[in-house]
């Protein structure tokens, strides 16, 4: 496969546990449209529910909890980010957890890209991206420009009775998100590329 176009890796994370919410409903339909749309991109949602909350003393001897080593693993694989913020006061619990235990030395995050999807209040999803925005400066990671918020309470209806995504105006608005996220890193990626190709034919013993 030519390493200029490779499939992009998007690890999904979502800061309501609920089953039902809306939020993950938006992870479901980005990883649908995904599959049917996009045969370059892979999106994994990944479970922050079983993280334990941060306490150092679990590190034992540079070793991670094996449920946090898992998942730091996760992060690191991955090519970058998507995440599904609902309105609180500041970033939810879960996801805050999340960030500080993949933040842990050595960081996870870093030099990574992320875009944000939101679903509820016409009100809330400025405010959550806001805190995203501010947690990607702290641990060395990016938002691209586009974002998707979708108004549940406004007509026309946004999910079905199964939580599936039903607005075609609002699945072409995801796609798009989907589609810039992946051409960015892209970008990112090739750039990365390129400059150790050519720093392999100034010394063959180069390693990036």
């Amino acid at each position: 496969m030519d390493d200029l176009n490779p499939v992009i890796k998007i690890a999904a994370m979502c800061g309501s546990l609920g089953e039902s919410s809306f939020n993950i409903n938006l992870i479901r339909a980005a990883i649908q449209a995904s599959k049917e749309f996009m045969p370059r991109i892979e999106i994994e949602h990944i479970d922050i529910s079983s993280l334990p909350v941060l306490n150092t003393d679990l590190i034992e001897n540079g070793n991670y909890p094996l449920v946090v080593e898992a998942f730091r693993q996760q992060i690191l694989k991955s090519d970058c980010f998507l995440f599904a913020a609902p309105a609180y006061y500041s970033l939810s619990g879960p996801l805050n957890n999340a960030f500080d235990w993949a933040s842990q030395t050595p960081n996870c995050w870093e030099d990574k890209q992320a875009a944000m999807l939101y679903a509820g209040g016409g009100f809330g999803g400025e405010e959550s991206l806001y805190s995203l925005q501010t947690i990607g400066i702290l641990l060395d990671f990016c938002f691209i420009d586009d974002e998707f918020f979708l108004d549940v309470y406004q007509s026309p209806a946004k999910f079905d009775d199964d939580g599936n995504l039903i607005d075609d105006d609002d699945k072409i608005r995801l796609e798009w998100v989907l589609v810039s996220l992946r051409n960015y890193t892209l970008r990112k990626k090739n750039a990365r590329v390129r400059r150790a190709r050519r720093m392999r034919k100034k010394n063959p013993n180069y390693l990036d």
